[in-house]
């Protein structure tokens, strides 16, 4: 499979130019990924334009690739988001990473009452842009042409709120409805929000507020997953039942 790359100079490039990678993406692309001259690569923009190529010179400094096609990926309808709590050590960076690869198309990070992590108006700015840099890089691996937007670190009402236009998931180890039997309207591309609780739980005031709101409490199975584990698990069944896989 050929490598992948992101810039964001792939948005206007057509067949027959030529992308230059610098700083740090040429960096990774010559040194750590060790792309060579005459090597097949794939670029995109992470917004939906994806490009094959040819590398005609690659060095830590700079990495040139002429474009041999060009086409552009459509975002996913329905789109899933993943609305994860902030946890302790780096379990809901765990969560984040592993969502990208399986295909999530947007996170928000939840303070939740339980969580252990609290974030501040400081860390709030310094935890989102790490959870944008974990899934840029995942999109990378995994080769998205759509990389996922990590939002601003949400409220619970903020949260029930979106249940207005979107279909609100409450993953909920006392629901009563497995994710798997959810049945699924083939017209339907409102949004599928995926709420993932800390490592406490969703505590029950803030059940009712989403209850209340019209979020649907559903369970994946008879055991209880890790915070780090179930909304990846949860995308998995929805990538089957959605025909993504």
């Amino acid at each position: 499979m050929a490598l992948h790359f992101v810039t964001t100079d792939a948005t206007a490039a057509a067949v027959g130019d030529v992308v230059t990678l610098t700083g740090a993406e040429a960096h990774h692309a010559s040194a750590v990924r060790r792309v060579r001259a005459g090597e097949q690569v794939t670029l995109g923009d992470g917004h939906g334009v994806w490009l094959t190529g040819r590398c005609t010179k690659a060095d830590p400094k700079q990495v040139e690739v002429q474009v041999t096609g060009r086409r552009q990926v459509p975002a996913a309808s329905p789109r899933i988001v993943l609305v994860q709590a902030l946890a302790k050590g780096d379990r809901d960076e765990m969560a984040v990473q592993a969502a990208t690869e399986l295909g999530v198309d947007g996170i928000v990070p939840w303070q939740a009452a339980r969580s252990v992590s609290r974030w501040d108006a400081a860390k709030a700015a310094k935890g989102r842009a790490r959870w944008q840099t974990i899934v840029r890089e995942a999109a990378k691996q995994a080769h998205r042409a759509w990389i996922p937007e990590v939002a601003e670190v949400a409220t619970t009402r903020q949260i029930a709120a979106s249940a207005a236009a979107s279909r609100v998931l409450v993953l909920e180890p006392t629901g009563r409805v497995r994710l798997s039997t959810l049945e699924w309207e083939p017209g339907d591309t409102r949004d599928i929000v995926l709420v993932v609780g800390p490592e406490g739980g969703i505590a029950d005031d803030e059940l009712a507020v989403l209850a209340d709101a019209g979020a649907a409490p559903v369970v994946l199975g008879d055991t209880v997953l890790r915070t780090s584990t179930a909304g990846p698990a949860a995308l998995a069944v929805l990538n089957a039942r959605l025909g993504r896989w």
